[in-house]
């Protein structure tokens, strides 16, 4: 039974994660890559056929793939989110959050944003030589 609860639990943020990002790829203020990378996790724990299912997009199986080998954010994935982030963090200012959400809230997407941009953005060099030396 406990077993059986943790499958549930694992379909379960995986399907939400993939609802959350499906979403994200249509509303220009939500993320879309990290809820798929978490659906993609998930799915792996207790749904590997939803696992597979992902990997096996021509658009986001690849980028699932480098995530998970060599943590690559594509450079083009770091501008827009941290474009966003910053469009966001100015929007916050000019709302009507308490202050403290004002400042908490751009500084956790700083700190986010210092992460994103310090990602690889490709295959270091020496592995990808590596692979082609193992591909010939």
């Amino acid at each position: 039974m406990l077993r059986f609860m943790g499958v549930l639990f694992w379909r379960f943020l995986a399907i939400i994660s993939l609802l959350l990002g499906l979403i994200g790829m249509v509303l220009p203020v939500m993320p879309t890559v990290p809820f798929i990378l978490v659906s993609a996790w998930a799915g792996g724990k207790g749904w590997p056929a939803l696992e597979r299912w992902l990997l096996a997009q021509p658009h986001l199986g690849p980028a699932i793939i480098k995530w998970r080998q060599y943590g690559i954010v594509p450079r083009k994935a770091k501008y827009l989110s941290i474009g966003m982030m910053s469009i966001s963090g100015i929007v916050l200012q000019f709302s009507a959050a308490i202050f403290w959400v004002k400042i908490a809230v751009p500084l956790i997407m700083l700190t986010v944003a210092i992460w994103i941009w310090l990602r690889p953005e490709q295959i270091p060099e020496q592995l990808a030589e590596k692979n082609n030396d193992n591909a010939s």
